[in-house]
């Protein structure tokens, strides 16, 4: 193929787990503009893939270059900011730009599949490789500039004014209320009065159920004072900020005036929550504030909602999106504001495949668009509260809240001095026992919090010492009884429950351990006229995550029992009382977070309590009362559990006072994960930086889950203070990993938030 001086090359990235990008021709009159997807020829197969850059002169040494087929989309699925952001997330987690791109893209459209059918670059039996979106089109009214020059009889009036009302067009569905209508519109059509398109349609599958629209409170001082700091930054065109306000100091009506003030300056704005499923109230308090016109993104929408999502919000028609992580990767124009709603929580940690951590993904974006940043909690992560103690964000504080409710007194229970619970069960101590019993007598509602699912983590066989395990993790089974079911936590391999060991026949099967399902059933024993209900992964799965939320809202609960579920953000009125099962328990995972994440799970289900004209109530059991996650979490004291954390992180040069990179290897046999993980040390070993001791490498070891799903793991960490040398033997180990470690597999976690 010959190249004329007047021809462009793009460069492409490509869908696969390859870094480098690669230069095709573009063909004479395609408008391809870097951030166009579009449809290209690649080793013997047809793909989708994203234009990235483009160039005038092919690469130097390249002697023949394909060309693109077509484009897939008219207009570029990435505007330049959003591409500009993507290209330099794919650097940072060193993960290849094909997979980040189409990680962050709408689904392919059934239409331009079609399209590439008619030109010949597909056959009939042949389809691009991606995710797919049905058309949703809708036929489309629309009056024209020309005036009658006959007479028009009733029903054509009718049309016509009906047209007039509605600001000149209307769908053609309103208009059948009889076939006649239909007609009627045709011969408007022959006359050139009316025209008919064809036009996407916009669903809003969300929004089942209407939300009555309110106007802004009046917000109190603290309110004001941080809604003017954020506001004065975007203003300004730049700003981060830390908003640390205690559980019910009204961090979300911060953030709505916050987002009132940026679409009033025709800007748009982006709300990050962790779980949108467990949060339903947040969307509707959004809907109540701003409409529908609106974007919510996450998950569980189909292909075809997310893209309606996507295209209305890349023309400008939605301004505002709220979701879980992946609407870090929204389109929005002219971004203003990007605020992060419980920054802590470790689900904005995409823990496959592309590895990003949406809060930091989000104070990256809104730097790069000339927005501001906001990352609002009550229990902040110990790394952006150090970015606010080093001046690299403003932090806001809420101590109090609007409504003048005092924070929840809170009352530790130690267990080594309650060995006999009450009703049969350890775990129900005398004091909670008591307190359940005044919040329910004073028709109160009780919430009790135990991270653990199931009816019993594990068992025993008596006779023989048989503990079922699961075949693909070698992790004991947990029995979960609602179910019928012994089920891996691990992989979900589940086999049929049975009251006799499944190896010797014998009954003698011990329970060891507890979980929501057991509590459920001995709250029902000890309290047999209260209602209770569940909340964790189980019950989620069953009834939606959010029906026992709204039975406790209606009042239709007594007692809610749940695992961290329960510790999100919800404002429920009626609870007064809130019981730390087990507070405890998270601190045994070999974790260097386990303590900040038990001082978190504890202070946030206790700010369940007491939201309303009710007092709040804490109880919290422990076998260990004086440890410094679980004291300061029960006197409501952020600084004094962060000042007791950061000398240990300092110390041994954790986050935020050091930087890490986990690579993980694993594989069907032992040895070669063993293997795999030793050659790719060694690499790491052998970098200049270590040799200087500016990085270490802890391990390789075997990993605190050693089998998982059929495949054994190891891991390594490469620490160190600075980030590029931390980074430069992460790019070494990278290049090694590239080059082929079959039959292991490797990946590189950059800034891991799980330690497993």
């Amino acid at each position: 193929m010959s190249d004329s001086p007047r021809r462009r090359y793009a460069d492409v990235a490509v869908p696969i787990p390859l870094r480098s990008t690669f230069t095709y021709a573009i063909p004479e009159g395609l408008a391809v503009v870097p951030g166009s997807r579009v449809a290209v020829p690649f080793h013997g197969r047809k793909t989708s893939a994203f234009v990235v850059a483009l160039r005038d002169e092919p690469p130097e040494g390249v002697k023949r270059i394909v060309s693109i087929a077509g484009l897939l989309e008219t207009r570029p699925t990435f505007e330049p900011e959003l591409l500009a952001f993507l290209v330099e997330a794919a650097a940072y987690y060193m993960h290849p730009i094909g997979e980040v791109l189409r990680a962050a893209a709408p689904a392919i459209s059934t239409k331009a599949i079609r399209a590439l059918r008619d030109d010949g670059f597909l056959d009939d039996s042949e389809t691009l490789s991606g995710r797919r979106a049905a058309d949703a089109v809708e036929k489309i009214v629309v009056r024209t500039e020309l005036m009658p020059t006959t007479k028009l009889g009733p029903a054509m009036k009718f049309v016509l004014d009906a047209l007039f009302s509605a600001g000149g067009e209307r769908p053609l569905v309103a208009f059948a209320e009889g076939t006649d209508r239909r007609a009627v519109v045709r011969k408007l059509e022959k006359l050139g009065l009316v025209r008919v398109d064809s036009r996407d349609i916009v669903r809003d599958p969300f929004f089942r159920h209407g939300v009555e629209t309110n106007v802004a409170p009046t917000l109190s001082a603290e309110q004001t004072a941080a809604v003017a700091a954020i506001v004065g930054a975007v203003n300004e065109g730049q700003g981060a900020f830390l908003l640390h306000g205690v559980t019910g100091s009204g961090k979300t009506e911060v953030y709505l005036a916050a987002l009132e003030s940026v679409l009033a300056k025709g800007r748009s704005g982006l709300l990050l929550v962790p779980e949108i499923a467990l949060t339903p109230q947040l969307v509707d308090r959004v809907r109540a504030r701003f409409g529908d016109a609106i974007a919510v993104l996450h998950s569980a929408i189909s292909e075809r909602q997310r893209s309606d999502a996507w295209r209305g919000l890349r023309e400008g028609r939605l301004r505002i999106a709220v979701g879980a992580r992946s609407a870090i990767f929204a389109p929005l124009v002219d971004l203003g504001l990007v605020i992060v709603d419980e920054e802590h929580d470790s689900s904005f940690k995409q823990e496959e495949g592309f590895r990003y951590h949406a809060r930091d993904m989000a104070l990256l974006r809104a730097a790069r668009a000339s927005a501001v940043s906001v990352l609002g909690t009550a229990t902040p992560s110990m790394e952006a509260f150090e970015l606010a103690q080093r001046g690299r964000s403003t932090l806001l504080r809420m101590i109090s809240r609007p409504t003048g409710q005092a924070l929840p007194s809170v009352e530790i229970v130690d267990l080594k001095r309650h060995r006999k619970g009450t009703g049969g069960h350890r775990l129900i101590s005398p004091p909670l026992h008591h307190a359940m019993t005044r919040c329910l007598d004073a028709g109160g509602q009780a919430m009790l919090f135990l991270n653990r699912r199931g009816f019993a983590p594990s068992l025993r066989c008596e006779a023989c010492g048989l503990v079922p395990t699961c075949p693909a993790c070698d992790m004991p089974l947990t029995e979960h009884r609602r179910r019928a079911r012994w089920r891996c936590h691990t992989c979900d391999f589940s086999l049929p429950g049975t009251d006799a060991c499944p190896t010797c026949g014998s009954d003698e099967l011990l329970r060891i351990g507890t979980g929501t399902e057991t509590m459920e059933e001995a709250l029902r024993a000890v309290f047999p006229a209260a209602r209770v209900g569940r909340l964790d992964r189980d019950s989620a799965e069953e009834d939606g995550a959010f029906v026992a939320l709204e039975q406790m809202r209606r009042r239709e609960l007594d007692v809610l029992v749940g695992t961290q579920m329960i510790t999100k953000g919800h404002d429920l009125p009626g609870v007064s009382l809130v019981g730390v099962v087990l507070a405890d328990q998270s601190l045994s995972f070999p974790d260097f977070r386990a303590s900040e994440r038990t001082f978190q799970l504890i202070a946030q289900v206790a700010g369940r309590a007491g939201r309303a004209d009710r007092p709040g109530h804490v109880v919290v059991q422990c076998f260990e009362p004086t440890v410094p996650a679980i004291v300061h979490a029960t006197h409501h004291d952020y600084m004094g559990f962060y000042e007791a954390e950061r000398p240990i992180r300092r110390d041994h040069g954790m986050p935020p006072f050091g930087r890490l990179v986990a690579v993980r290897t694993d594989a069907g046999d032992e040895g070669e994960s063993e293997k795999a993980a030793q050659l790719l040390a060694d690499v790491a070993l052998a970098h200049p930086a270590v040799r200087a001791m500016e990085v270490s490498v802890l391990g390789p070891a075997r990993s605190p889950i050693p089998r998982a799903r059929g495949r054994f793991r190891h891991r390594f960490l490469i620490r160190g203070q600075e980030r590029n040398a931390v980074r430069a033997v992460a790019r070494a180990v990278l290049a090694r990993i590239e080059q082929g470690i079959e039959p292991a597999r490797a990946s590189v976690d950059v800034d891991p938030v799980s330690m497993l």
